[in-house]
């Protein structure tokens, strides 16, 4: 089976693990500080905090940024549910903005008619490793008085206008899934240039904790989002070689746009000359008499693993009982998510691998 992706472990960071692991230091040392330092110095910000998983950054991000009940926050409506999900726990409600099918991020057209008195924030999610319009929705932000918190969960490495999403906002939110360009397993990151949400997100992570001139106190009322050291030298080890893997899914985009760039009833992803994608997902759009999940089954059965992108928040449950949304409200966000296909992509994978995945999905969209 062709997998849609497979995490890139080197025999280093194995040894490094099992050493922590016979060391008895396990949890948030110097290993993790060091993987926070080397993410500073990537993405060019002053303060990263590293803690349990994309969504706990993401509901970091919103408790540092006091966040309250019944204040609104502005989401894309295509995105995967964590996105929505830190908001509602965080006490807020979820506004959603259709997204462009373009990029597969928010339409920052969109943003303005959508806020209200008791907007506070807004969302803006990188999906796919595809840059958003962030110059735009930061403009918007300021123009609105909201504070722009970036999910670049499967973003880390994609730039816009040269600069390194997840850096524009007041936070910026990444995940180490074993799906994004590094793993940990589990894993996230909140990163910021401010010292005092540093400090807040910090103590957050650690049962609100605060340490000064060795004295103890709570803080807040935190939580445990605390990042391993063997999740930290698992991360190290990939970070020494992320330029090298993002190079990898870059040309294997590019060999997918020349092998699909004639065949009908499909859609690649476009190119931007201001922004670097780095192909989290190579997620293509086919048309809408092609029944998307049959066709999951039909490359399924010729050993090639693919899935649909991301969920249109409007069309699951919850959501539609909380707010009353129809799949009709945001029609770009429900045709992606009906007609979104996610192909194989990673230094898995081999030329000979990606030219018959896509000459296998063709045949299967002339015979559909």
């Amino acid at each position: 089976m062709l997998k849609l992706t497979r995490p890139r472990i080197q025999e280093d960071a194995i040894a490094k693990v099992v050493e922590i692991l016979r060391s008895g230091n396990f949890v948030q040392g110097h290993h993790v500080r060091a993987f926070e330092k080397t993410l500073e110095e990537y993405l060019s910000v002053r303060h990263a905090v590293a803690c349990t998983s994309g969504t706990a950054a993401l509901h970091l991000a919103l408790l540092a940024a006091d966040v309250h009940a019944g204040e609104e926050i502005i989401c894309p409506a295509f995105t995967f549910p964590a996105t929505a999900n830190a908001v509602e726990r965080a006490g807020a409600n979820t506004v959603l903005v259709d997204i462009n099918l373009e990029d597969f991020c928010i339409d920052a057209s969109k943003i303005e008619k959508s806020a209200t008195e008791k907007t506070r924030a807004m969302i803006a999610v990188h999906e796919f490793g595809q840059s958003a319009e962030i110059d735009k929705i930061s403009a918007i932000g300021d123009g609105l008085g909201l504070d722009v918190i970036e999910d670049a969960a499967c973003a880390l490495g994609t730039e816009h206008n040269g600069l390194k999403v997840g850096t524009f906002g007041l936070m910026g939110c990444f995940s180490f899934h074993p799906r994004k360009a590094i793993t940990t397993g589990e894993g996230g990151l909140v990163v910021t240039d401010d010292g005092d949400l540093a400090y807040k997100l910090r103590a957050l992570r650690n049962h609100g904790i605060s340490l000064k001139d060795g004295h103890q106190d709570f803080l807040y009322a935190g939580l445990n989002y605390r990042m391993t050291e063997f999740q930290a030298a698992l991360g190290l080890s990939q970070l020494a070689v992320i330029e090298d893997s993002i190079a990898t899914r870059i040309r294997q985009a590019e060999r997918y746009d020349r092998a699909l760039i004639a065949a009908d009833m499909i859609r690649t992803p476009p190119r931007f000359n201001n922004r670097r994608a780095t192909y989290q997902t190579y997620h293509v759009l086919v048309d809408d008499n092609i029944d998307r999940n049959k066709l999951i089954d039909s490359l399924k059965t010729a050993g090639i693993e693919t899935n649909l992108g991301a969920q249109a928040i409007n069309c699951l449950t919850y959501y539609r009982h909380k707010y009353g949304y129809a799949p009709d409200d945001f029609p770009n966000a429900t045709k992606a998510y009906h007609q979104g296909l996610a192909l194989p992509i990673g230094s898995h994978l081999k030329d000979e691998d990606i030219d018959f995945i896509a000459e296998t999905l063709i045949k299967l969209l002339k015979k559909a």
